[in-house]
Parts: structure tokens; sequence; C-alpha cells
């Protein structure tokens, strides 16, 4: 699979490259990415370059995983990651998170909208699913800022760090995409 480009009036959402991995483990250091992402602890440079090396790139190349960093298109500066996931039969899981340090700027927000507007036309999707553990407030509130409409919590659908967790779950429809 071609791996593509997307830009925004202000973001650029680009395949992962090895420079990279100093920026993924730093900000996978943050307690609030441990706290509701499935990361190793304690998470050290071998896993993120794991992320980049092993995962992000390399999931373009079957279709099945799609990673993009997302970065201010002007001063080139990383600020966040979206990932989907296939699941077939034309649906996808999305997943995201966001350096502290570019937090409460719609990073989130306007990465996920383009992202689901590229992959419904390229990968020609019908649905994409969303999914966080109850309480990741801050998640809910870019899927819903995104279009998704959040359809149920799901009782220990989720395994976090050992223990089953209850989840969030929401959707996006093709026609819906902003």
């Amino acid at each position: 699979m071609r791996q593509d480009a997307i830009t925004t009036e202000w973001l650029t959402l680009r395949p992962f490259t090895p420079a990279d991995i100093l920026w993924v483990h730093e900000v996978s250091m943050d307690p609030a990415l441990q706290r509701f992402v499935e990361l190793p602890s304690p998470y050290r440079l071998e896993n993120a370059a794991f992320f980049v090396e092993r995962l992000a790139a390399p999931g373009w190349d079957g279709g099945r995983r799609v990673e993009f960093l997302a970065e201010e298109t002007d001063t080139g500066t990383r600020l966040g990651r979206v990932g989907l996931g296939s699941k077939g039969n034309g649906m996808a899981e999305i997943g995201y998170w966001v350096d502290p340090r570019a937090r409460k700027r719609g990073v989130a927000t306007d990465s996920v909208r383009a992202v689901c507007r590229w992959a419904f036309e390229t990968l020609n999707l019908e649905i994409i699913e969303w999914r966080c553990e109850v309480g990741n407030t801050a998640s809910r509130r870019v899927a819903e800022k995104a279009g998704f409409l959040v359809e149920a919590t799901l009782r220990g659908r989720l395994f976090h760090r050992g223990v089953r967790v209850d989840a969030w779950v929401g959707s996006l429809l093709r026609d819906e995409a902003e």
C-alpha cells in the first residue's frame, strides 16, 4: 500500500520514520498515556523502536494497519499520532494520542477527522470504530467532536495492565465523516 501523507489547514499527517523513535519514547512516558494506553511498563527506547520499525512502518505493507504522525505543517513540530487497524469487511478501529505539550489545541480532533475522511475514500471503509477505557474523557471528547456516535459502555471489554476494564465504544459511518 502506498504510504500517503494527509494535509489540513495546519497539520501534516505522515507515516512514521526512524527519526521519530526518540519522540515516541518521550511522549510514551506521559502519565496519561501510561494510564489509558496499553504500553509496556517501564517504557524503554527499544519499545519505541519496535513500535515505529515493526508496527507503524510495516503495517502499511499489507494494509492491515496505517499509522500517521501528526505534525504542525509550518514548523514540523511533532504533535500526535492517529492509527487505524483493519478489522476486515470494510471496518477499522481508530486510536490516537497527543504529545502533552500539544494538548487542547485541536490536534487530535483535526487529525482524527482528516484520517477518517482519508480512510473512507482511500481504503473504501464503511465504518470506523472507536474504543477507550471508561474514564478517558479526553479521548471520548475527541471522538464526539470528530463525529463518532458513542453507542455503549461494554463491560470488561478491554484488558489493561492485567485487568479487565469497561470500555466506551462508538462508530463513525462513511456518510457521517466531516
